[in-house]
């Protein structure tokens, strides 16, 4: 059956999951504001959630409608045929919901009219008057948009950014979601060299080898609607996860030309790394150090550092900043023909780096703006074949 899905991502990010869906071999069907819908069926529901690394979770679209009173959304939300998607037995609810320009706005109230409609009309569906929601769980996900209603149900359960691998964090982690985006906006590919030296929890250098190895973000994991039977056959599922397995690249392939470094000044949060790059399968291709950013050196051209720096979130921390920054840019100034990637929220950043970057993008890590600064070195020469 032909469904409309939704992969809501991070704003600024969008086209980074928009080539993630195409590289998989679906139509796209809108780009908005941090979300990027598609046409797909039931296999698509499968192989989106276990493979794509930049979006939050995938919904399937059940609506679409305009409201501007409650009455308007309860009748709308009750011609909604949800006995296509839920099952007398199905546990269901409005589990979030947003309005942005919209007349209705209370998140609460919204919640409780929809799953009013909803209860009347599987009641008259299922002929039934009490619904003991013992099954599978079905949790919708509400935008309202200038009086324009679009109702998802989330398939993927907890978000997509949790992978299984990180038990471990540093004070200010990044998603493991915006991390594989940012790497996916730079030009890094596995059999080039990456170093972030301010790697925390190692999200950066573990999503960068993951990508190496081909790895499913997903194939260790499960979700929601594997609990579907009534729209998914386990076989889907099964097919899935399996083609994700026989995608990945062996490791001793990647080990011969993948260099990937993190370090960071606390030993403790090294540990955690290496501990959380374990439990993602890919502790052989990084090697993790505890290292000032003082010490960063390499004796190759052309690599990459991509990393998320402390931005002084505390005000006794914004002291240490201009040293640090300064420190950073000054030891990447001495790497032959290196491009570096930063994400940070202070604003003196390029200041402090001692040069401008070539090209910066806005990005909301959380609700806090930050943004991701580009300073570009040299590209390798093209490699060419070598005529027998």
């Amino acid at each position: 059956m032909r469904y409309e899905f939704i992969a809501p991502c991070h704003f600024g990010l969008e086209a980074c999951t928009k080539r993630e869906i195409n590289d998989l071999g679906y139509d796209i069907s809108e780009v908005s504001d941090g979300k990027v819908s598609f046409w797909g069926d039931e296999e698509a529901l499968c192989r989106a959630n276990i493979n794509l690394r930049t979006a939050e979770r995938v919904l399937l679209k059940a609506g679409e409608f305009e409201a501007r009173s409650f009455e308007e959304l309860f009748e709308a939300t009750r011609a909604i045929p949800w006995e296509n998607y839920i099952p007398e037995d199905g546990r269901f609810w409005v589990t979030k919901a947003s309005s942005i320009k919209s007349k209705l706005f209370s998140p609460s109230d919204i919640q409780s009219v929809m799953k009013k409609a909803m209860v009347e009309r599987l009641k008259e569906k299922y002929h039934s008057s009490y619904f003991r929601e013992t099954g599978a769980e079905y949790a919708l996900r509400v935008f309202l948009h200038k009086d324009k209603v679009t109702v998802g149900i989330d398939t993927s359960g907890p978000s997509l950014h949790k992978r299984g691998y990180r038990k471990l964090t540093a004070k200010a982690p990044i998603t493991e979601t915006l991390a594989a985006a940012l790497i996916m906006l730079t030009p890094w590919r596995g059999d080039r060299i990456l170093v972030d030296p301010f790697c925390g929890s190692g999200t950066f250098p573990i999503e960068a080898a993951m990508m190496a190895m081909n790895m499913a973000p997903g194939g260790e994991r499960s979700f929601v609607s594997c609990h579907w039977d009534n729209i998914i056959p386990k076989k889907f599922w099964y097919d899935a996860y399996d083609e994700a397995k026989d995608m990945e690249k062996s490791l001793l392939e990647v080990k011969e030309v993948c260099d990937i470094q993190g370090y960071d000044l606390d030993g403790g949060i090294i540990a955690a790394a290496r501990e959380n790059a374990r439990l993602a399968g890919v502790e052989e291709l990084i090697h993790f150090q505890k290292r000032d950013v003082a010490m960063l050196s390499h004796p190759k051209k052309y690599g990459f550092i991509i990393t998320n720096p402390p931005y002084g979130e505390r005000l006794e921390d914004k002291k240490d900043l201009p040293a640090l920054y300064g420190k950073l840019g000054e030891r990447f100034s001495q790497l032959e023909d290196w491009s570096m990637y930063v994400i940070s929220a202070y604003d003196e950043a390029e200041r402090y780096i001692g040069r401008k970057a070539d090209k910066n993008r806005k990005i909301y890590n959380g609700m806090m703006k930050t943004y991701f600064y580009s300073f570009l070195g040299k590209k390798p020469p093209k490699r060419h074949e070598t005529k027998e």
